[in-house]
């Protein structure tokens, strides 16, 4: 039992399952993957990622503005807490900070940021962050907008233990994807070993970042099997032990279960 914590089925690339997303979604199914969070990055796919969760039962949803999208995007509070009333829809973002790819427009990351950690705490949804190179302020919006009272996911995870530690005590959770795999990854994988038990979760952010051992190919959920089996190896669990922890890790977060 697998879940996929965080994939946007809207952008992967269905040329390897015939076309059909359907082919892709059994293709997982059948590597033991039974749920799946259809994560959303801007107003202008939100629509099709929730056309996905409402036509499948084992796919939800989120709403948010990914910080490489804001660029022409003026969403609001409403807007943000409008989308959280949908049924499928059970976080908000993604959102964050990401200081790698666009430093030059931190200020108007921060402000979106903001926003989307005012929405989900109204909202009572958890939230799901990216976060690079913005260690000091992801963590500085995060307590200043009062995230832990809904906590959340610090997704596919690439910062420090110590970050990871900081958002755990303010009930987040850390997921890793396929960079654990990567052969330059050393650092990841010393960080990913040290995360408590009950608070760890697999993703694959397909359509990118195709885990060991298939990398040249497109990613897809049913990859997510691989970056499990590389985590419960390194942290020396049981495969089918490792798989249940992090599902259960998962419907804890995203559903109180």
């Amino acid at each position: 039992m697998l879940v996929d914590s965080h994939c946007h089925l809207d952008r992967i690339d269905l040329a390897p399952f015939d076309g059909q997303l359907e082919n892709a979604i059994s293709a997982a199914k059948e590597a033991g993957v039974e749920q799946f969070l259809c994560v959303a990055i801007n107003a202008e796919n939100q629509p099709e990622v929730l056309k996905i969760a409402e036509a499948h039962e084992e796919i939800h949803a989120s709403a948010g503005i990914h910080p490489l999208y804001t660029e022409g995007q003026e969403i609001d509070f409403e807007y943000l807490c409008e989308q959280a009333k949908h049924p499928k829809v059970v976080a908000i973002g993604e959102t964050g900070l990401d200081y790698f790819y666009a430093e030059e427009s931190a200020e108007k990351q921060q402000k979106l940021f903001r926003t989307h950690v005012q929405a989900a705490v109204k909202s009572e949804l958890p939230l799901i962050i990216h976060t690079r190179d913005a260690r000091k302020d992801t963590l500085e919006i995060l307590r200043h907008e009062g995230a832990e009272k809904v906590g959340g996911v610090l997704h596919c995870f690439t910062e420090s233990l110590a970050m990871a530690e900081e958002a755990m005590e303010m009930g987040f959770y850390v997921s890793f994807s396929g960079i654990v795999t990567f052969k330059n990854a050393s650092e990841l994988r010393q960080v990913a070993a040290k995360i408590p038990d009950d608070r760890i979760l697999v993703e694959t952010d397909s359509p990118y970042l195709t885990p060991v051992p298939h990398r040249g190919k497109p990613n897809s959920p049913m990859y997510v099997s691989d970056v499990a089996k590389c985590l419960a190896e390194l942290r020396d669990v049981p495969y089918e032990a490792f798989c249940r922890q992090t599902t259960n890790n998962y419907r804890r977060l995203f559903f109180s279960e």
